[in-house]
């Protein structure tokens, strides 16, 4: 079975292993479609938090039974969207329905191996039948269920006028789940290429480019109020700092985002507009469950948001032009024949 290993920051290696066997309620899937996320880039240059190498990448899959155990949900054959988030189902965020952040959370492809191999096990439980999807459009639901749970954190309206930072595949997943509350969005970014495929493609209200004034003009744009709800979902620590400028008075930020550290902020102007500060972390099922639906609704457009393709055996060749600015990627998938 091959398997690509990312031994240490900037280094991977594809190995041989061996065909893993499932375990009491677990599935043996062979992964068919890899989408290749912000989490995996910083992986690789030894920026991401939570993380120790070595570790096999890869959590937003799209897969095909091969043993479904006794699942009766599940054939073999099936084409399944799986969900990375190993919960342990005890702990209280868990016992609460918030298993999304759970004590005891694994990640694939993060805290334990992940898809970058052509078969793996997981929990029955995650892998979910997404029928009247393309395998492709199934490696997407994860990346969008992360926006979709923000959003729903949110709890916007067609009353809310929001601002979204950062306009990477996360932040084009808040984007999409935003709009279809009803609510004005404004995208802010640095790339005009990436704020045209926003106001064009994904039919954002208006774009700011925040190299320039982004808290006056997002006062032109309100009238002078200023968003409602600011989404940071830059990973960035001064974006994330300054976002707290953006909000109107009794508004709320939803930090998408992370970094390896500390933020601060100005405690008297937070208390003064009595804002609202919450995070955001991964997606549930349920969350999972409304992108599979969206996707089939024809509400979110994953033909434009795949925008780099290649085989798993040019990953290695492929991954470091990813990052680059200049190849203009927005998301790159990943093939297994």
């Amino acid at each position: 079975m091959k398997s690509i290993i990312c031994s240490k920051p900037k280094e991977f290696l594809q190995t041989e292993a061996p065909e893993p066997r499932p375990g009491p309620e677990e599935a043996l899937v062979r992964i068919r479609n890899i989408g290749i996320c912000g989490t995996d880039l910083h992986a690789y240059q030894g920026q991401q938090p939570f993380f120790e190498y070595p570790r096999i990448l890869g959590h937003e899959l799209s897969a095909e039974v091969i043993d479904a155990g006794a699942d009766p949900r599940l054939k073999k054959g099936d084409y399944v969207v799986i969900n990375p988030y190993l919960k342990c189902g005890e702990c209280i965020a868990c016992r609460r329905g918030k298993d999304n952040c759970c004590q005891y959370m694994q990640v694939m492809g993060v805290h334990c191996d992940g898809g970058m191999r052509e078969l793996i096990t997981v929990p029955t439980e995650n892998a979910i039948p997404a029928e009247g999807l393309e395998l492709e459009q199934m490696a997407t639901v994860e990346c969008f269920a992360i926006g979709a749970h923000a959003v729903r954190r949110a709890r916007l309206s067609n009353k809310d006028t929001v601002a979204v930072v950062g306009a990477g595949p996360i932040g084009i997943g808040v984007i999409q789940f935003a709009k279809i509350t009803g609510a004005r969005v404004i995208v802010v970014d640095l790339n005009d290429q990436r704020l045209r495929f926003c106001k064009e493609i994904l039919g954002a209200d208006a774009t700011i480019n925040a190299t320039k004034c982004p808290i006056q003009d997002l006062q032109d744009l309100t009238g002078g109020d200023k968003p409602t709800t600011v989404f940071d979902v830059t990973g960035n620590k001064s974006s994330m700092e300054a976002a707290f400028e953006y909000c109107a008075p009794g508004g709320q930020l939803v930090m998408v985002g992370l970094i390896k550290g500390r933020l601060t902020f100005d405690d008297p102007h937070f208390h003064k507009h009595e804002l609202t500060l919450k995070s955001s972390r991964n997606g549930t099922s349920e969350d999972l469950q409304q992108v599979i639906d969206a996707i089939r609704d024809g509400l979110v457009d994953t033909e434009n948001f795949i925008t780099h393709r290649c085989g798993f055996d040019k990953i290695v060749d492929q991954f470091e032009a990813w990052i680059l600015p200049e190849t203009n990627v927005i998301k790159a998938m990943v093939e297994i024949n």
